[in-house]
C-alpha cells in the first residue's frame, strides 16, 4: 500500500483503519467534513440475475499507481485536506465491502464533488478485474468476467 491508497487482500484493512488514518494526519485540525463511500457487493446484476458472489483481482503495482495518482490530483483541490482510496481483492459474498473512498475537506461543499469524482475515476482507470458468479433462471451457477461498464 502506498500512503493513502492501495489494493488490499480482503479482511486486512477496515473502515476503522481508514478513519483512523485520516484523523491521525497532522493537518486534520483543518477538516470540517468527511465524506465516505463504501462500495459493497450487490446481490443482483443490472439484468436482474441473482449474484451469488464476486472474485476480484488486480494488477496491484499498476492499480496502486493509479489509485495514488487519483488521490494526489484530488488533494490539490481547494478545500481538500485528504483523499484515500482502498480497494479489496479476493472472494466476496453479497453485502461485503469492496472499496473505501474518503475525502476530508474544510467544508462539505468541498467534499461531495471530489468524493464522486474519486469513485468515477478509480472505476474507469484502476486495473481491477471482477468475476461475477450468478445464478441463472434454472438455478445453475455461471461465472463471467465483467467490466465496470457492463455492471452498471
Amino acid at each position: 500500500m502506498v500512503d493513502g491508497a492501495g489494493i488490499h487482500e480482503k479482511g486486512t484493512f477496515s473502515l476503522h483503519n481508514l478513519l483512523s488514518s485520516v484523523r491521525d494526519k497532522p493537518n486534520f485540525h483543518k477538516v470540517g467534513a468527511l465524506g465516505v463511500f463504501v462500495g459493497v457487493v450487490r446481490g443482483e446484476t443490472s439484468g436482474g440475475e441473482t449474484v451469488k458472489s464476486l472474485e476480484l483481482e488486480a494488477f496491484e503495482e499498476k492499480a496502486n499507481e493509479v489509485l495514488e495518482k487519483i488521490c494526489e490530483d484530488l488533494r490539490k483541490r481547494e478545500g481538500v485536506i485528504d483523499v484515500q482510496i482502498h480497494h479489496f481483492v479476493g472472494d466476496f459474498d453479497v453485502g461485503e465491502d469492496l472499496v473505501y473512498v474518503v475525502v476530508a475537506g474544510t467544508h462539505r461543499q468541498n467534499v461531495f464533488p471530489v468524493l464522486e469524482e474519486a469513485v468515477e475515476r478509480y472505476k474507469a482507470k484502476a486495473l481491477i478485474f471482477k468475476k461475477e458468479y450468478v445464478i441463472d433462471k434454472e438455478g445453475v451457477t455461471k461465472s463471467r468476467w465483467v467490466s465496470e461498464r457492463e455492471a452498471l
